[in-house]
């Protein structure tokens, strides 16, 4: 999912649709074809940006009307991975063995193609940087923009792919142990590791109403208070895949029954 100011766009896989969904009527609105979306959704310059698998391609959709704006050859490198805006451009990992690449909104080409660590999907720009997951060394890899250039790649918590920014710090969920790392965005310096126990493949983590907020199969939601790291919330029982905070609710999928979930974070027990 990715929020905007006046839509939330939610992918659904199974069926080659990314769905606009009205937050005024928990509607669905507008729904774009494309084959096989994967790997997240962005938004940015105008347009939402929409990796798919099938065609291995980065797919760039007008909002307003759902017409297919551009097609970038920028495939994802893993089904499970993400997208992110910032510095003026778009990035995606495009390849396991460890190629971010950068794609110029202006022109919808690839401008550049950073090496990174190998097995890194997820990247979330923060503090004028991209921040890189790389799942098989247990990375967190900072790239300067500027340079185009590794910074550097910091050891966090096993496994970890998801990350969400915000608190003034970059948050991974990671998948090998269900830990929460927190490094700080400036300094790179990890900060807290998290016990949150909820380990495994997919899910997702997001930031927002002041909290983090993490979900995998069956713990559909865990909520990390910023100020303690710790966990102070935490719901089981069936759901869970992705979540996204915006307009003033949690939207939470629940992957196995192809419905979302809208949640008031003030009103939750």
């Amino acid at each position: 999912m990715v929020v905007t100011e006046d839509a939330v766009w939610v992918t659904s896989s199974n069926v080659n649709h990314v769905v606009r969904l009205d937050p005024a009527t928990n509607q669905p609105g507008l729904i774009v074809t494309i084959a096989k979306p994967c790997s997240g959704l962005a938004a940015g310059f105008g347009s939402i940006w929409v990796p798919s698998c099938e065609k291995h391609n980065l797919v760039r959709v007008d909002p307003q009307t759902g017409k297919i704006q551009a097609e970038v050859p920028a495939g994802p490198a893993d089904s499970e991975g993400g997208i992110t805006v910032g510095a003026g451009s778009v990035w995606i990992a495009t390849d396991k063995r460890g190629i971010l690449a950068r794609v110029d909104p202006q022109t919808n080409k690839v401008v550049a193609e950073i090496s990174i660590p190998s097995g890194s999907f997820a990247p979330a720009f923060a503090e004028g940087s991209v921040w890189v997951t790389s799942t098989e060394h247990s990375q967190l890899t900072r790239v300067d923009p500027q340079t185009n250039r590794v910074l550097e790649s910091i050891p966090i918590g096993p496994q970890p792919r998801f990350l969400t920014v915000g608190a003034g710090s970059v948050w991974t969920l990671n998948q090998g142990d269900g830990t929460i790392s927190r490094v700080d965005a400036k300094t790179g310096k990890l900060l807290a590791t998290i016990t949150a126990g909820i380990p495994g493949t997919g899910g997702e983590i997001a930031f927002g109403e002041g909290s983090v907020w993490a979900t995998v199969f069956q713990i559909p939601m865990s909520r990390i208070d910023p100020a303690t790291n710790s966990v102070v919330q935490q719901w089981a029982g069936p759901g869970g895949d992705s979540i996204r905070v915006g307009h003033g609710s949690i939207w939470l999928s629940d992957f196995a029954h192809s419905v979302i979930w809208r949640l008031d974070s003030k009103q939750l027990n």
